[in-house]
């Protein structure tokens, strides 16, 4: 239902990630060549970047259009050089509203998150019993109504809890699929690492020399015909850190915390 994109390496502009590349995102929006669900990505996109020399925190960009159709992004995108980025996307799950809110990816201090997938019946019973697994604090954060965001909170609530980067999202599969069946394509980043699960999705990784080198991308599909780029195996979780990329069965990090 969605397409997305994260990096992490040497500095690199958001043109270079976003729009260059043959297969970019930006096509990806409106011609997708991997995904499974939906086809044209239209409703609503962002982009969210690091300079930890002046702050932890990421900036974002997002908006409630086609990313094709915004000239401002086109415009800074050249000027924008990052070592971390995570962009996305988005075909909005029908009743959902196409707004702001619902357009990845989602902050919450340091963290960047973005969902490609769906959660059955989120907008009844399912979400409602969603959101009664949310910290209280958590659920008073939130800002619309998209099943991705209720995911963030739970992924945010495992973070506060102690648990890494994969188990976080490892635990929020886990919270999900106790409740009702869903597609859980989900990416987290803080800047120095990135975690990915696949599950319902594609999800593909691209390591050309790890961070020191020319750096890794985790995305919904390849940006370029490079034979470098490797599909990720069904319930996976992938981890990308200064050490390197590692792929693991979702299941151990559902229930390794």
């Amino acid at each position: 239902m969605c397409r997305f994109l994260a990096y992490l390496g040497p500095p690199a502009s958001l043109h270079s990630l976003l729009f260059a590349p043959e297969h970019s995102l930006v096509r990806q929006s409106f011609a997708p060549r991997h995904q499974r669900h939906g086809r044209v990505n239209a409703d609503g996109f962002g982009v969210g970047w690091y300079d930890r020399s002046v702050r932890p925190e990421p900036a974002r960009y997002r908006r409630d259009r086609p990313i094709w159709s915004d000239r401002s992004l086109a415009s800074m995108a050249p000027l924008v050089r990052s070592d971390a980025v995570l962009a996305a996307v988005r075909d909005a799950t029908p009743p959902a509203a196409v707004e702001e809110s619902g357009s990845p990816p989602f902050t919450a201090g340091r963290w960047l998150f973005a969902h490609n997938g769906a959660v059955t019946g989120f907008a009844g019973e399912a979400g409602a019993r969603l959101r009664r697994r949310v910290s209280p604090r958590r659920l008073a954060g939130l800002e619309g109504s998209a099943d991705s965001e209720v995911i963030f909170a739970l992924v945010i609530d495992a973070l506060d809890g102690g648990a890494g980067l994969g188990d976080a999202l490892g635990a929020a599969t886990a919270e999900v699929l106790a409740v009702t069946p869903a597609r859980l394509n989900l990416v987290l980043t803080d800047g120095e690492a990135v975690a990915a699960t696949a599950l319902g999705d594609t999800l593909f990784v691209l390591d050309r020399g790890g961070l020191a080198g020319q750096g890794v991308v985790v995305a919904s599909e390849p940006s370029d015909d490079d034979d470098r780029w490797e599909r990720v195996p069904e319930a996976s979780l992938v981890v990308v850190t200064s050490a390197g990329v590692a792929v693991a069965d979702l299941a151990t990090a559902s229930t390794s915390r």
